[in-house]
């Protein structure tokens, strides 16, 4: 499919693959395409960031690659590997015929049968779809001596294998990278990028998310789990739910035949919604009966 070539054929266009997103992030989102440049996308867990990669590559019918960071991920994690186990059992064979010349041996050991391509190698190779979209999740997870090799290799679209030498993408890939922001990430790395925070939805287009992701559940039922969610991230709580919490805990009182919100489905479906004990407790008795109270009374017409 080829690129949306308007902002309103990116809302549209992403829409189709159930991603509802606002205007500001449909510009963004346009001028990476057109552009060529990274996206970097800040907020709370559960927004929609990941997701958004998941609808462009869908959308434009390319390979979604994804680089899931986590603490200690270096480059070569990142980049490749060499297959050790079938390395060593390619020796032990050349030894046991005998005849192995060790400098060609070597050669082959170290070539690309050999090569484990990791997500940042896969995306710069060539694909008959055209580039795919690599998606570097969380990147807040890592140090800073990845975010300068990354700072590098997003400039010049290239990595150096020492064994191999350096293999450039024949077209740069649409690159997404996300933060939950648990620490701050270098400004360096984020003037490369195009930046959006994605913010929680307003109701409105919570209404239509739930809508497009759950079209089973009643209309009713959909604004009012909506009023709630938002009633909720008013609290004081350790981890507020995101839109992600919404679409589950729909489908979980659809499972149920849940038909309207009551305290005594609100209690036994928290898990659902809330993650932590201590903010689960903060729901007990009285209060989850108070937060849907305002959340019904909000939803009467004026």
């Amino acid at each position: 499919m080829q690129q949306p070539q308007s902002i309103d054929e990116v809302q549209q266009t992403l829409g189709e693959q159930g991603y509802i997103c606002g205007r500001p992030l449909a510009t963004v989102v346009f001028l990476s395409l057109k552009l060529g440049r990274p996206v970097f996308l800040e907020g709370e867990a559960g927004v929609g960031k990941t997701e958004i990669a998941k609808a462009i590559a869908a959308a434009l019918g390319r390979r979604l690659i994804r680089l899931q960071c986590y603490e200690g991920l270096d480059a070569g994690s990142a980049v490749y590997e060499w297959n050790f186990p079938a390395q060593m059992v390619a020796i032990r064979t050349a030894e046991a015929s005998g005849g192995a010349d060790r400098d060609s041996l070597q050669q082959e050991l170290f070539g690309p049968d050999y090569l484990v391509e990791r997500p940042l190698l896969q995306a710069m190779r060539p694909d008959e779809n055209g580039a795919p979209v690599l998606l570097i999740d969380e990147l807040d997870r890592t140090d800073e001596p990845f975010e300068a090799f990354l700072l590098e290799a997003l400039s010049d679209f290239q990595v150096t294998i020492p064994e191999l030498g350096t293999i450039k993408a024949p077209e740069p890939p649409i690159v997404i990278l996300t933060s939950n922001r648990t620490r701050e990430v270098h400004d360096a790395l984020k003037r490369r990028c195009l930046y959006h925070w994605v913010d929680y939805p307003d109701f409105d287009r919570e209404v239509e998310i739930l809508r497009s992701r759950a079209p089973e559940v009643a209309e009713d039922l959909s604004r009012q789990v909506v009023a709630f969610v938002q009633a909720l991230r008013g609290e004081d709580l350790f981890k507020k739910p995101g839109v992600a919490e919404t679409i589950d805990w729909a489908k979980c009182l659809l499972a149920l035949d849940v038909i309207d919100l009551s305290p005594e489905v609100i209690a036994d479906t928290l898990g659902a919604i809330l993650k932590y004990q201590d903010d689960i407790q903060k729901l007990q008795g009285s209060e989850a009966k108070k937060i849907l109270d305002q959340a019904k009374a909000a939803l009467e017409p004026a």
